[in-house]
């Protein structure tokens, strides 16, 4: 699902126009990226899951090209650890 789905989904089940759903989308994905960059790096949505940093070290890996040993950059990257009642998240929470 790309990110027009999403808003059209989220527009018929809230009953918005695809307009103010996409402004509304924005928002939270501002809101979420925001927090993750520049808080607590900590997201958690009660009966969907957690999003949260992960810091991977630097390791050692081969070039799959010329075999040669390559050194990988320690990064941190975004990690999504899902509720156990995630299944039933979309038949608890409609706008209906």
């Amino acid at each position: 699902m790309n990110k027009t789905q999403i808003v059209s989904a989220f527009a018929e089940k809230a009953g918005i126009t695809n307009k103010d759903a996409s402004m509304y989308f924005n928002a939270l994905m501002g809101v979420l990226a925001d927090n993750i960059v520049e808080g607590d790096g900590v997201i958690a949505i009660p009966d969907f899951g957690r999003f949260s940093i992960k810091h991977i070290a630097e390791r050692q890996g081969i070039n799959p090209a010329t075999g040669e040993k390559i050194t990988i950059a320690a990064r941190d990257k975004v990690v999504f650890k899902a509720s156990d009642s995630l299944p039933y998240f979309s038949r608890k929470h409609s706008c209906e």
